[in-house]
């Protein structure tokens, strides 16, 4: 795992380049505070922070083949490079590491981008081809690993892991872009391929990027989502299939273990992290560490159920409190670690905090369950909504209209959600646009400034991406029309971006077996109802994992992951919500309606609704993240 920075640019000179691209990996070192190194030639300078995983010693970057034509820096890890290696070796490559980075380099320099399909494993890098004069990246197919670019005048590139790397850099805008505001409350975050700022694009997942010998940029998607009929790979009953799971969930729990460093795992207690648990303690070796974060606050720790898995399993468990009056604490260096703003992610951060501090340096999650294995109320509600809309729109407009009105006018943010999808959606895709909303639409609106709002309305309510996903979920049924907008834009933009932020910020590597390439290829065109019970949460895997999770595990009601934020923003975050929704500091955010920001949260402070806490938190990491001084 590290951190990756470079710039390409026919018309700088190369002791601006490098040194910039000293301050974007300095910036980085987080990231990677094992190695350093760069690499500077002709147009193209590139650097790198490592945090060393596979064979420590010797797998340095950048990384130039033998024959000087191609250079690479990576930020991932390929889970499958020993397979690669050997097939590899066979064609007459002789390596000299035994690291992923290597084998990734001499992959390409084979096959060049064909060979993106056979990687198993989550990526961001780049690579120099000295010989043609040409620059090429790519990310994996599911977005676990981030890579941000901008354009630079006269043909150039900058590139790098973080923003933070390339705001430091003096080459790009500080600016927020108030249309990437008006979409991050709408989002939770910034969908690809926007970013908070002006002029820096986030290459979106599963795409890649190539600059020619005459300095034209292309990017293009490599990887979508499976066909959604492959009768060849359909599991014949539903014991079939829980046997073929097995199979798959140990196969990627195999590949997701692979390190040359200590590995450990998160542990919540719900069905996704003690399945993972369960088969990597299942799989041998030494005594595993688990790590749990537990609440003070009745309703919201899993304790009991994470310390039963633990005892199951055998682990050498870890349990951290974490209270309000810590989290106001550390506050300032939670914000120092964002390069987007977030509604989501602070759990993760203490997590990777944990279980760096325990001794691991790569700890796997059950990220991911939820979205293959129907965990989400939306795989419920969605197809029950999609049912009613053909009736919905026989109504007379005029009373349509009118109940819109009255939903709308609700304080009651369950109804406020419901409008928008009445008065938005036609078809199941639409739902599926709308179901991550935060703030519904008319909020929204009232919250940005004026222009804001104008640019708000041209980008519209729905997804940016909707008429894309559509298209290739073309064909799909309705569980995996909800699974892959679930994957596709919460997944990819808020968790998995939050949980490389915030474990990296601990120099963590954090893997997440269930957003596998090969799983999701198997599980994909397997019937519905192979996948999903809804009378029975995550029916599938409690199934395939019965023999090695309690069953009072497997048989509890799905209870999801939930800081005490309702309660904690009244209480001990209260002084930092009061100082960040003051006139000073709503004065640095002028794509807002300050009136009506500080009407929200005194609406939040004055009534009841605790489904409100995460609009008005989101809103507040917007405005603590434009105060927060850039370093």
């Amino acid at each position: 795992m590290c951190g990756i920075a470079g710039i390409y640019s026919p018309t700088l000179s190369p002791a601006d380049r490098e040194a910039a691209v000293a301050r974007m990996v300095q910036r980085q070192a987080h990231r990677g505070p094992d190695d350093r190194g760069y690499y500077s030639r002709g147009e193209i300078t590139m650097g790198m922070c490592r945090l060393a995983i596979f064979d420590p010693a010797n797998g340095r970057q950048p990384m130039t083949t033998p024959d000087g034509r191609f250079t690479i820096v990576f930020n991932g890890a390929i889970y499958n490079h020993r397979e690669l290696r050997a097939g590899l070796e066979a064609k007459g490559w002789s390596f000299r590491t035994q690291c992923d980075t290597e084998v990734l380099l001499a992959a390409f320099a084979h096959h060049g981008p064909d060979c993106l399909p056979c990687l198993r494993g989550m990526f961001a890098f780049a690579i120099w081809d000295e010989r043609e004069r040409t620059f090429f990246a790519a990310r994996d197919p599911l977005g676990i690993k981030p890579l941000y670019y901008a354009r630079l005048p006269g043909a150039g590139l900058i590139f790098g892991s973080e923003l933070s790397a390339l705001l430091v850099s003096g080459y790009v805008s500080r600016e927020i872009d108030p249309a990437s505001a008006g979409e991050y409350l709408a989002w939770f975050s910034v969908p690809a391929p926007r970013t908070i700022y002006q002029g820096i694009a986030n290459l979106p997942a599963g795409h890649c990027l190539a600059i020619d010998a005459q300095g034209t940029l292309r990017t293009r998607a490599w990887w979508k989502m499976p066909a959604p009929a492959q009768p060849s790979r359909v599991a014949g009953n539903y014991q079939e299939f829980i046997h073929g799971l097995r199979h798959q969930l140990e196969d990627t729990i195999h590949a997701h273990r692979v390190a040359d460093v200590p590995v450990g795992a998160f542990l919540s207690g719900g069905m996704d992290s003690t399945a993972v648990v369960a088969l990597m303690a299942r799989a041998g070796g030494a005594r595993l560490k688990t790590f749990s974060l537990v609440f003070g606050e009745a309703g919201y720790s899993e304790q009991a159920s994470a310390r039963l898995a633990a005892q199951a399993c055998d682990t050498d468990h870890t349990e951290d409190l974490l209270t309000g009056a810590r989290v106001a604490a550390d506050l300032p260096q939670i914000l120092a670690s964002f390069d987007q703003p977030t509604g989501d992610g602070i759990n993760t951060y203490y997590a990777s905090q944990m279980a760096r501090a325990g001794g691991v340096t790569v700890a796997l999650s059950g990220l991911g369950g939820d979205e293959l294995f129907g965990g989400y109320p939306s795989f419920r509600d969605l197809p029950r909504l999609q049912r009613c809309l053909p009736f919905w729109r026989k109504l007379p407009a005029g009373l349509r209209h009118s109940l819109v009105a009255r939903l709308q006018g609700s304080n009651n943010t369950r109804a406020r959600k419901l409008a928008d999808f009445l008065s938005q959606a036609r078809d199941l895709h639409e739902l599926a646009a709308l179901q991550r909303r935060v703030l519904p639409e008319g909020q929204r609106l009232a919250l940005l400034a004026p222009e804001a709002r104008r640019q708000a309305e041209r980008l519209g309510p729905t997804h940016p991406m909707l008429d894309d996903f559509a298209s290739e979920l073309a064909g799909a049924d309705p569980f995996q029309i909800i699974s892959g907008w679930e994957l596709r834009t919460y997944m990819t933009d808020t968790l998995l971006r939050d949980s490389d932020v915030f474990s990296m910020a601990h120099s963590l590597e954090l893997r997440v077996p269930f957003v596998d390439r090969v799983l999701l290829e198997w599980l994909w065109p397997q019937p519905a109802w192979f996948k999903y019970d809804p009378r029975r949460t995550k029916a599938a895997l409690a199934d395939a994992t019965a023999d090695l999770v309690p069953a009072a595990l497997r048989n509890r009601p799905k209870q999801g992951f939930s800081l005490p934020f309702a309660k904690w923003m009244l209480a001990d975050l209260r002084p930092f919500l009061e100082e960040t929704f003051s006139p000073g500091s709503l004065a640095a955010c002028p794509w807002l309606d300050a009136t009506e920001v500080a009407n929200l949260w005194h609406r939040y402070t004055t009534q009841s609704d605790p489904r409100a806490w995460s609009r008005v938190w989101t809103v507040a990491m917007l405005v603590a993240f434009a105060n927060r001084r850039q370093a």
